[in-house]
Parts: C-alpha cells; structure tokens; sequence
C-alpha cells in the first residue's frame, strides 16, 4: 500500500505531514511513500531530500491522492480534497470533527475511513501519537519568543553602568502542555513568572520549573482528569468571579500575559477582559494561544496583532507551530509515524482499521460508510483514579492498646531469634574450638548490632551512608596485608582477593560519596 502526503492548501500553512526521516520508517513498516513536489519546501526538506530517502515525487495533486490508498495531512481537508476519497481510502489529518459537520457527511458519502489527529484519546499508550501536545509544546515555546520580540525591555533582570533593569514579569494562565512549555522558556530567559490553573494539582509541576502558583482563596471540588480526558473541567460561576478577581488584582503589575485555557470542541473561556487590558502598563504583551477558538482576551484578534489605545500589544496569531515549520513537520510526522505502526501491527504495509483499539477507536471519525464520532470513553482512564481511604480516627484507649500489642509483638520476635541463635551457637561450640569460637561470638555480635543500626536508617540515606562505611569498614585490609605473609599458597591468595576486593570498597566507598556531595555544590 502507498502512502500519500499533499502539499498543504490552506493559506499560511508551512509544515508537512511527512518528512525524509519519518518515510524511512514508514518505509520499515511495508509501505511506498508518495508525496507531492513541494510539499515540505516551507519546512525546509527539499524533493531531493525526499527522493534520497527513497520517497516518490509527484507533480499532480489528483495523482498523488488517486494512487495513495493512505493519505497523510496535517491541516484539515477542504472539499476539494474531500472528493478525492473513496472507500478503500484512509484519511489522516487534523480535522475538527466537532465543527465540520459538511467534511464528515462528505467523507461518511465516500465511504473513506477518516481519522482525526486531534481525538487522539490521552491515556499513556497513546503518547506518543497525541499530535495536539506535540503543536501545544511548539506554541507555548513560540508564544514567548513573540511576546519577548514585542516586548521593549529584557526578560532578565540587569544592573549594568547605565543602570538598573528589572526582570520581567510573566502570568502564564493554564498550565497544560503549552502553558508548561511557556513557563518553562520564560524562566529560563529569567523573567519572574507565575501560572494560573483551575487544576490545584498542576502546582507541584509549576513550582518543580521555577514559577509561582496563584492560589485562590477558593475551594471548588474540581471533576476527576480522569473524566475530561486531562483536561481542566469547566468551573463554577463562583469560581470564575473569583478567578477574574485575582486576574484584576495581578494585571496592573504584569508584563507579559500569555493564555492558554481551552477545552476541545468548546469555544475558548474570556479570561482576560477589557479592564484588565486598561490596567495594565504600556509596552505590555498579551499571547493568546486560544484565539482561534475566540480568544482568553476579550480584545484578540484572530491572526492578528493589535495594539491598544493604553500601548498594549495583543498578539492572536493561530499559526504559531507553522511559524516552526521544521520542527513542528518533525514532530507531528512522528506522531502519524506513530499512528501507522499501530494501524499496521504486522509490519506488512497492510492497514488493520481495529475499532476495538482505544486509540484506533477514539481518533477515528468516520468508517465504512459511518460517523463514529464521538467514540465512547477509552477502556483506560486518561489518569488513573486513585481512591484513599481516610484511616479511621482511634481513640486514645485504641491508640495505647495498639502501641501495648505492637511492642509485644518485636518482644517476642526479637526473643524467639535471640533463642534461636543461642541454640545455634551451642551446637557449633561442641564442635568447634575454644579459639574459633571467640571470633565467632565476635562475628555474630557485629552482624547483629550492624543490622540493628543500619535497619533503622531512613532509605534515602542509605547509599552515602552505605559509602563511608564501607570505605571506613575496610580496616579489614589490614588482616588481608598479615595474612599475605603467610607459607601457605591457599592463605596467600585469600589474603591477596581479600586486599583487592577491600580496596575496592574503599577507593569506590569515598568515590561515590563524593560524587553525591557533589550534587549538592553550586558550579
């Protein structure tokens, strides 16, 4: 089977389905590759390239999708392109099967099997294929670079011979995959940057890259991830109210704002009104990463960059992946890469349509003649529910009993062993002579109080612990260099092992340790 990439009709677009690389894998999996001369030009990968890697080039559209019984896109399909399908014809591509009622009747007609990049249901096993993370990573990263190239001061702070520069200030609102992409470029450009989340559990994830969680003083059950497949549920009124409130509090001192809240298929939350606009100081930027779903401002401008009557700039582009062609063809010719090693388990370049595979299942739209959106919820939850049960408060009569029982228990156990070893011990002092049995007594005392110290060491210490001691430990080289001196071979290379394995323990005792001390040191 052939599989076929167009080059991409609507207006702006640079990337491309599939690149050099990805068809040499695709290639792996038993199919010819197929891709219209120009394709990935905007992208940077010129037909040469593509025909280096053993890909074919053709000149005509309508020839390439006639001869591909799989076609691989990345922008959604207009009608022209629609009515190249057939029935015995896969179409993978963004499609937004919510909105586009007109291509699902027309690819339902055709019969064509049609699956939507951006269902990709978000459980584990589908990572690798979620095409929306892979462009949300690319346009958090993007966004901060075009709010720093319209921002008129730097992002790090600096005291300088001309004066003082103070670090820009950046609210980033969302802290899904794009929002975690544009705290992480903004704090390593070392602006201050906080985030903003429904989701109070995103915290410890904000905190971990160097930004600031805005709480509110607000408790509001939020719904399982579980349920929304990761993504934050919608909120409360209340919430919201208290949500704007905080917003009004922090835009007079932000500099930069870049919102990224949005729930697929819904049109995008107003998170940033018009007063917060007027707050905020001239030369600030405002990165709305929603506005092709409307906008988080109440002031963008789809695919347009505006500025205020107050000197704020508001950036609504929508083609911020495309604005990194290369990387983002890369990227997403790897997620339908992907796709295709699932939809061709034998590795014989046959599709195997599998609608009882979640992931097959769910990021399918329509098949043999049918509309099978919206698919049921995967058999796997996006995040897995974990369910704790609250302990159970006992009284303090309960608390002391259970100590009084506990104590009992180690008594008797550390009892029955102390027999137990006194009867061994025995057994081996009728044989044994009176000289092998004090270093024996010896021997087991040290086994016993070592097991006692180092059982009691939190698990986090053992490794640098376990390091000085056994470098200390090895004192025992000093009996291993005695006994070397010895007339008998068989003593002589004991004593010999004894002395290399020992100074291993040593010289790696005190290398380990210092290399976990390093970690703590600032370079």
């Amino acid at each position: 089977m052939k599989i076929g990439t167009p080059r991409e009709l609507f207006e702006g677009e640079a990337r491309v389905a599939m690149t050099p690389e990805s068809a040499k894998q695709l290639q792996k999996l038993g199919y010819d590759c197929v891709v219209k001369s120009g394709a990935g030009a905007k992208a940077g990968f010129s037909d040469a390239t593509y025909e280096a890697a053993g890909v074919s080039v053709v000149s005509d559209a309508a020839a390439l999708w006639e001869q591909s019984d799989i076609i691989a896109k990345v922008r959604q399909p207009d009608t022209t392109e629609l009515g190249y399908l057939t029935a015995d014809k896969t179409l993978i591509s963004f499609f937004n099967p919510a909105g586009n009622e007109e291509g699902m009747a027309q690819a339902k007609a055709k019969g064509a099997s049609v699956i939507a990049m951006e269902m990709v249901p978000r459980i584990s096993r589908a990572q690798k294929m979620d095409a929306l993370s892979s462009m949300a990573n690319i346009a958090g990263y993007r966004a901060v670079i075009e709010a720093g190239n319209n921002f008129g001061r730097f992002f790090t702070g600096q005291i300088t011979a001309a004066g003082k520069v103070p670090p820009a200030k950046v609210l980033v609102v969302g802290a899904g995959v794009a929002g975690l992409a544009a705290i992480g470029t903004s704090t390593s450009l070392g602006a201050i940057t906080y985030a903003f989340d429904v989701r109070p559990e995103v915290a410890e994830q904000v905190e971990s890259m160097g930004a600031e969680f805005v709480y509110l003083d607000f408790e509001e059950e939020q719904q399982d991830g579980a349920a929304t497949g990761g993504y934050a549920s919608v909120s409360s009124p209340e919430f919201r109210e208290a949500q704007l409130a905080k917003f009004r509090e922090l835009a007079p001192e932000i500099d930069i704002v870049i919102t990224t809240a949005l729930i697929p298929n819904r049109e995008a939350p107003e998170l940033w009104t018009e007063d917060m606009v007027k707050a905020m100081k001239p030369g600030s930027v405002i990165v709305d990463l929603a506005a092709e779903k409307g906008g988080n401002c109440k002031l963008t401008v789809a695919d347009e960059k505006i500025v205020t009557d107050n000197g704020v700039t508001i950036i609504g582009y929508t083609d911020f992946p495309s604005r990194m062609a290369a990387q983002a063809s890369t990227l997403y010719a790897t997620n339908i890469r992907h796709m295709m090693t699932d939809l061709t388990p034998e590795k014989d370049g046959q599709v195997n349509h599998n609608m009882e595979d979640d992931v097959i299942r769910g990021a399918t739209v329509t098949h043999a003649g049918e509309i099978t959106f919206p698919p049921p919820p995967p058999k796997v939850k996006a995040i897995a529910a974990q369910t704790k049960e609250k302990p159970k408060e006992l009284t303090p009569e309960e608390k002391r009993a259970a100590e009084v029982a506990e104590f009992k228990a180690q008594t008797k156990q550390q009892v029955t062993l102390l027999a137990v070893g006194a009867v061994l011990l025995l057994a081996v002092g009728l044989v044994a002579p009176a000289s092998f049995m004090q270093h024996f007594i010896v021997f087991v005392l040290s086994v016993f109080v070592g097991f006692q110290v180092i059982w009691g060491v939190a698990h986090s210490l053992h490794t640098p612990l376990m390091a000085v001691t056994n470098a200390i430990s090895s004192i025992i080289i000093l009996g291993a260099l005695m006994q070397i001196g010895s007339s008998s071979f068989l003593v002589i290379l004991l004593g010999a092992l004894s002395v290399f394995m020992a100074g291993i323990n040593i010289f790696g005792g005190f290398l380990v340790t210092r290399r976990m001390l390093a970690m703590f040191q600032k370079s």
